[in-house]
Parts: C-alpha cells; structure tokens; sequence
C-alpha cells in the first residue's frame, strides 16, 4: 500500500514563507493526481491547490499568487511553496493522491501563522 508523508509545517510570521512536502513510498508516485487541504476545527476543508499527473495545477482564490504547487515525480513528492503567509493560512494541511479508485490520505501537518 502506498503511504503519503507531509512534513515542512511549522510557526510563521505573517509575511514568511514555508516549504510543505508530499512524500510518497512506492513507484507508482506519477500516475497520481495530488491535492493540498486544508482544515481548520470547525470549518469546512478546503481545497487549497492540485496537480495532475501531466502537471496540470490549480489554486483556491485565496492562495493564487502566493502559493505555488509541484511535484517531483523522480522523487517520489510533491511541494507547496506559501509565500506572504497569512493569520488566515493558518491550519493543518493534509495532501491527498488519487488515481482512479485508489485514493490516500497522508496524516497532516500544522501551518501557524502569527500575526
């Protein structure tokens, strides 16, 4: 089975920059869609950005322009650079492969931005 890993997570300041990554075991890695959520208790999780396995990528409106997704697929991950992070950017951010019915979680890791 294959598993997703995120890590990068952490405390920011409003206005920083952080790196999260997506790291996939196993070799099928290329095949997948990836997607980045995000949920904050009580809300509603949101799609913040994906990219297809041809490398197709898509954002929420209220990441565009500070956000940017992609992958690596010789090494297995994908990244979400946040840049001009913002109090509101702050949650835990899970990413999400799918690839026909196969469909993985990785386990989430928490974004804090301070203002």
């Amino acid at each position: 089975q294959v598993q997703f890993v995120e890590s990068g997570g952490g405390l920011v300041q409003a206005g920083g920059s952080l790196r999260l990554s997506c790291a996939a075991s196993g070799s099928t890695f290329r095949h997948y869609d990836i997607a980045w959520y995000r949920q904050v208790p009580g809300k509603q999780r949101e799609l913040v950005a994906s990219i297809s396995s041809g490398g197709s990528t898509n954002y929420a409106d209220s990441v565009k322009g500070r956000f940017t997704i992609s992958r690596e697929n010789t090494k297995n991950t994908a990244y979400l650079q946040m840049n001009n992070l913002k109090p509101e950017d702050t949650a835990v951010y899970r990413c999400n492969a799918h690839f026909y019915a196969a469909d993985y979680w990785g386990q989430g890791t928490q974004v804090t931005v301070s203002s």
